[in-house]
């Protein structure tokens, strides 16, 4: 069995994409600092699995952390680096804390990887690296625009930081994925979206909603240029997301990479607005969500979508789940959670 490294293993992406990796035959070995997750995660794969990945509680920007459990686990070959903070809203108001852990987080698993002699690194990037694009969908060639938050802005830093760190390491390969917007939960219902305090994320909102445990659902702004005034973004299904982490860990297995650091847009190719996304909802659960309209949220754009054919055609990976189910996957998960029958 190969042995890979997910960093941030505990999290929404992570969990969904050790459950994927450990289905298909990998050895996964997680370290998280449980800042916005719980060790119980790791119960709940083992369930869908039958399998407990290792599990090492490890801040990824603390080095001596990092390396001290790597010592401890020999033998990986690759590593998908998912740990960081991640909140737009968030790091608008404390700048230091996302250019802190984001930034060390990857530079201590860059060193980490020529320390041990590790070939294959799969970066959990974004598309806020596009900014606001001035042509849509964006394909991977669209110019990277000033970021509208530090969040966006470390995750376009880490793209330099590996871009520059695999020019001199050639024995080292490197695939950024940009997602757009990761949503639903694994049809189990044991793992999903479950962040720690007020959700950063539409979804968790609007399933917290549904199930009374917020008022009021806020959608930030209806007055960008839109078709309905709301936002629009790219949602992609978690379990699609996950698979295309293996995707692209298989083409540096397999050596088919055209050069050392390459670029997929990971997304459906579908644009949805804010108000649509609350009407997928409500007409795949039959609940009516109960929400208002607020001033805008600073940090937000107003409308991206991706073009995947790169994806599609270089990975041979395409997202497939419907959104209905993806929708019905969150509520489920959201149910289970809070009790609800």
């Amino acid at each position: 069995m190969k042995k890979i490294l997910v960093t941030g293993g505990t999290g929404f992406i992570g969990s969904h994409t050790t459950v994927e990796l450990q289905q298909k035959g990998y050895q996964v070995v997680i370290v998280d600092n449980l800042s916005n997750s719980s060790a119980d995660v790791i119960d709940n794969i083992t369930k869908i699995t039958g399998q407990k990945p290792i599990f090492g509680k490890v801040d990824v920007s603390n080095k001596e952390q990092l390396f001290d459990f790597l010592k401890q686990n020999q033998g990986i070959e690759s590593i998908i680096h998912f740990a960081a903070s991640k909140a737009v809203g968030e790091s608008v108001q404390v700048p230091l804390k996302y250019y802190r852990n984001n930034i060390n987080g990857l530079i201590n698993i860059l060193e980490a990887m020529k320390e041990f002699k590790i070939s294959n690194l799969v970066f959990s990037s974004s598309c806020t690296v596009y900014g606001q694009p001035e042509k849509l969908p964006v394909t991977e060639q669209s110019p990277i625009q000033p970021a509208l938050s530090p969040y966006g802005n470390t995750k376009q830093i880490n793209e330099e930081i590996i871009r520059d760190f695999v020019k001199v390491n050639p024995e080292i390969h490197a695939i950024a994925l940009r997602y757009f917007n990761p949503v639903g939960a694994h049809p189990s219902s044991l793992i999903g979206e479950l962040p720690l305090g007020v959700p950063a994320n539409l979804i968790p909102y609007i399933t917290q909603t549904a199930a009374g445990i917020r008022e009021c659902l806020s959608v930030f702004g209806n007055d960008y240029d839109t078709p309905d005034g709301t936002p629009i973004r790219d949602y992609i299904d978690i379990i699609d997301l996950a698979n295309a982490h293996i995707a692209a860990i298989k083409r540096m297995e397999d050596n088919k990479q055209k050069q050392s650091l390459e670029f997929f847009n990971i997304g459906t190719g579908n644009g949805l607005s804010v108000l649509e996304l609350i009407k997928a909802f409500e007409e795949a659960t039959g609940v009516k969500l109960n929400y208002k309209i607020v001033g805008r949220r600073e940090g937000d754009i107003e409308k991206v979508w991706a073009d995947t054919s790169f994806a599609n055609k270089e990975l041979g990976w395409k997202a497939v789940v419907p959104l209905k189910e993806t929708m019905l996957n969150a509520w489920n998960w959201q149910k289970k959670v809070s009790g609800i029958k």
